[in-house]
Order: C-alpha cells, then structure tokens, then sequence
C-alpha cells in the first residue's frame, strides 16, 4: 500500500530487483473489495496524515488479522498496525532522522542480533494492545519492531528499504 512516503520508490525497487512479485497499490485508488486477492501486505510510511488513508490501513491490518495474512507495517504502518490494534502514538519533541542501531529482543523470521537500519519520523508507537509485542528497540525508540503474538504481522518505527539490513527484513519478510 503506497501511502505517499518519500521513500516508496526505494520500496518498489528493492521489490523489482528481487523479483518479488507485487502489485503497488496507491491509498487513493483501493477498492477494498480486492484486498480479499492479497496473500500479504505492506504499509510504506506516509507524508501527511490523512482520515481517509488512516481507514483504509486500518480496514487491511483487520482483514490481514482475521484472515491470517502477513503484513508488514513500515514506519507510519507500523504506528497505524499499533493503532488499529489498541495502542497509541505520539508526536516526537524532534524529527527522528539518520541511521540508527537496533537491538533484536526476540527471537523472530525476519531477524536477530544488531542491525543498523535508516530512521525518519515524527511520530512513534508509545504503547501496544495486548495482541502486539515488541521485538526491536534502540536507544531512542522503545518500539523499533513490533510484531503480533500469533501472526505474521509485523511492524517497523524505521524504513527497511533505505538501508542494507534493512533490506534483509523485506526479503525475509516476503519469504514467508
């Protein structure tokens, strides 16, 4: 789901260079009767928030839980995942930009250890429902990576498509 982010053409290419198949879906131009099609999701991050775009990620976090299918939140879609599932966010008191190291808490598919990944972000996850857990923190961001207790749904504070391990997360991500 391309939700207007800066960094969607990264994206998009990391995707069409691995040969993963995909369709790029623009926020303005879903008819969510499709999104039944779908085996898995991903959610870029956005540039402005809007109500329209906040529905319609929304919609596809509740039909990818209940239906069971991957998603991958990255950046704003892992703080509207937060939100959709009873969680909160909050505006930062500065931008939050530049590359950051991440520490792995939980063992999970997409990756472990220390992991150095691009951050750019005004807002962040401050609490998760009970259906999320958090599995990746730094020194700045209490929930780096988040992912739910029984799903393969996962969600990034940072952008995986702007650096090399973050990269590593999408591939794997696309490989389950």
């Amino acid at each position: 789901m391309d939700n207007d982010s800066v960094y969607t053409k990264n994206l998009i290419d990391f995707l069409s260079e691995k040969k993963i198949k995909f369709i790029n879906l623009k926020h303005n131009q879903v008819n969510l009767s499709k999104i039944k099609e779908f085996n898995s999701f991903i959610l870029s991050g956005r540039r402005q928030n809007n109500k329209e775009m906040n529905s319609l990620n929304s919609k596809i976090i509740q039909h990818a839980v209940s239906e069971k299918k991957n998603l991958l939140g990255i950046c704003y879609g892992a703080e509207i995942l937060a939100l959709t599932l009873g969680g909160t966010i909050k505006k930062m008191d500065v931008l939050e930009k530049g590359e950051q190291e991440i520490s792995i808490l939980k063992e999970n598919p997409l990756c472990k250890g220390r992991i150095r990944v691009f951050e750019s972000h005004n807002y962040e996850i401050s609490r998760l429902g009970n259906s999320l857990i958090d599995i990746a923190q730094s020194k700045n961001c209490m929930f780096e990576m988040i992912q739910h207790i029984e799903l393969n749904i996962f969600g990034t504070q940072f952008h995986p498509e702007m650096s090399t391990d973050g990269k590593t997360i999408i591939d794997a991500f696309a490989s389950l």
